[in-house]
């Protein structure tokens, strides 16, 4: 969390919060550093993930593939910009500012290097953010949302505070997609809470994420990562 503090965007420099000021050059350096400590803690943890049995239900690929057209037909409506500026709410769109950056232009001086880290880009977000979002939502957040002893909780188990959370603790995630988040997520809320397999929900989170990305690089539409 701390290193992605650092990440900058076209329009803001990385690291204010800290004193630092990390230039947009910079960016693939610290993302690969920050995709590469998530990874290590996964690892550190690995033996709680193996707690709950690898199955992926067709239901779970449907919902991605469904997901990226949500995702991608909210962002486009921008009514973010249009609802919450007017309202002065324009600094909370501005929290959520993606980085942009579109390694084949950026980097096309080392064609090795921006290919590189376009799969370095691909394998965050596609394999890293899934996991580690999915199973704090679904295996903490949610599960503490019904009892503070969460681990005692079983997978699936829900109540209405356990739902808010799981859409509006996304929503302050994604600040500039707001009502992408709020529909998104609770869609894959609603899948969890029918297959009960936290597994179900990484794998809908990874469709919908690849999707995006190869949108994203084909329509040349960096803003959304």
């Amino acid at each position: 969390m701390l290193v992605g503090t650092l990440e900058p965007t076209p329009d803001a420099l990385g690291g204010k919060m800290i004193g630092l000021a990390v230039p947009y050059t910079c960016y693939p350096a610290v993302y690969t550093l920050k995709i590469l400590l998530t990874a290590a803690a996964v690892v550190f943890v690995l033996p709680g993930y193996r707690q709950f049995p690898l199955r992926i239900s067709p239901l779970a690929v449907l919902v991605g593939v469904v997901g990226i057209v949500v995702w991608v037909g909210l962002c486009r409506l921008n009514l973010e910009q249009r609802l919450l500026v007017p309202l002065g709410l324009g600094r909370v769109v501005d929290l959520g500012a993606r980085s942009g950056f579109n390694p084949l232009e950026q980097l096309q001086h080392n064609p090795a290097w921006a290919w590189g880290f376009l799969a370095i880009r691909f394998a965050g977000l596609v394999i890293v953010v899934p996991l580690v979002e999915e199973f704090f939502l679904r295996g903490f957040l949610m599960r503490f949302g019904v009892d503070p002893k969460w681990w005692e909780v079983p997978m699936g188990k829900a109540n209405t505070w356990a739902m808010v959370l799981a859409t509006a603790v996304p929503m302050l995630m994604h600040p500039a997609e707001l009502l992408a988040a709020a529909a998104w997520f609770s869609m894959i809320t609603c899948m969890y809470l029918r297959t009960r397999n936290v597994w179900d929900c990484v794998a809908a989170h990874a469709v919908t994420n690849l999707l995006l990305g190869v949108y994203v690089v084909v329509w040349d539409q960096w803003q959304l990562m």
